[in-house]
This record gives structure tokens, sequence and C-alpha cells, in this order.
């Protein structure tokens, strides 16, 4: 094992650990609920970065730092805080339309789940992940060429046709659908610390997307 895989596997465990332990789990779930968008920040800086890492380490062998990490997490950190504000809102939302007759299966736990993910990953996450996308082509074309950089040689680097067929097309129906259909079938106060534990996963899933981008470029 290298030292990479050895610190990324402790911090891993770490969260783990504060996840499974009775006092720090208490206390973590108390703290969040409390104040719902500094944890939301925290949690996914923290992991959605060390999604982006693994992906990292699978595809080149090596836990390579990427350039300007510091501000991609606080991107994620960003991104963090809204998915919170979403979840609450999609949530609300869809039990509101249940209630009303305007959503079918009203007294369903599945469907109040279902229809809640598939509404969110059909409208707000296809644009989350089209600014995460933006975001990070902007830092790496800053790193890159050390000179001012606009929108426009950054909607123009991204290869959208890759972005819609691998991220959107099959990532949404197929991953995130179902993984948000689970969440939300939990209650409330955990739904964010499964989002955030999956945010490893939403970390790895657009790094592999923008890799498989390059090599097709």
């Amino acid at each position: 094992m290298k030292k990479g895989d050895f610190l990324w596997t402790f911090a891993l465990g770490i969260f783990i650990f504060i996840m499974i332990s009775p006092i720090t789990h208490e206390v973590f779930v108390n703290l969040t609920t409390k104040h719902p968008y500094i944890g939301g920040f925290i949690k996914f800086s923290i992991l959605a970065t060390m999604g982006e890492l693994l992906a990292i380490r699978i595809t080149t062998g090596n836990f390579n730092i990427p350039c300007g990490v510091v501000y991609r997490a606080f991107i994620w950190g960003i991104l963090g805080m809204v998915i919170v504000l979403i979840f609450g809102l999609f949530a609300i939302g869809v039990k509101g339309n249940l209630a009303n007759g305007m959503l079918p299966l009203r007294d369903s736990k599945f469907a109040f789940a279902f229809f809640t993910s598939v509404l969110m990953n059909t409208t707000f996450a296809p644009t989350m992940m089209a600014f995460h996308r933006i975001t990070d082509t902007f830092i790496d074309l800053k790193y890159e060429r050390k000179e001012k950089v606009t929108l426009n040689d950054v909607v123009s680097k991204v290869d959208w046709n890759g972005f819609f067929s691998f991220v959107i097309v099959k990532t949404v129906p197929f991953f995130w659908i179902p993984a948000h259909t689970i969440t939300f079938l939990l209650p409330p106060e955990y739904r964010v610390l499964v989002a955030a534990s999956l945010s490893i996963a939403l970390g790895a899933i657009l790094a592999f997307g923008k890799k498989k981008e390059k090599k097709m470029t």
C-alpha cells in the first residue's frame, strides 16, 4: 500500500468512526441539525474531494493532488450547502403534491422517495453537475494558461456531448435516482449524512466522466 492509499483510507476511517461511534455520532447529528449549511459545507468539501482523489488514484495509479484543490474543495462545499437546501425543497414539495392529489400513491413512503429522487435528479442535478463541470474546467485552464480565462474559453473546452452521454444519460437513471430513492426512504435527520457519503461517489463519477472525455479528444 502506498502512502497516499494509507492517508486516504485513514481519513475515510475517521469519518466512518465518527458516524458509528455513539458519542460522536450524536454530537455530529445535533451539530449538523442546528447548523445544516455549515454541516453541508464541511461534509461535501471533504468527501466529494476525496471522491475526486479516488478517481485519480484508480485511473493514474497514484494519489496526485489536482491543481487548485483548495478551490475545488471550496466549490464542493458551496454545492453541499445548496444540496442541503434542495433536499428540503423537493421533499416538502413532493409531500405537498402527494397530499393534494397532484401525484399518485399519497400514502406510499416509496412513492414519496421515488418521486422526490426523480424530480430532483432530472431538474436540479443536471444544472448542478454542469455548473461543477464549468468551475472545474475554469480551474484547469487557469492553472494551464496562467492568464485570463473567459467564459467562452471554458464553455468551448467542455465536451458537452460526453457530459450528457455519460454523466446525465447514464449516471442519473442508473445510479443517482436509485441511490437517492433509498436516501429519501430514511428519516430526515439521516438524509444529508447519506448524501454526504454519496458525495464520494459523486466526485468519483464526475472525475471519471471528465477523464473519459479527455481520452476521446
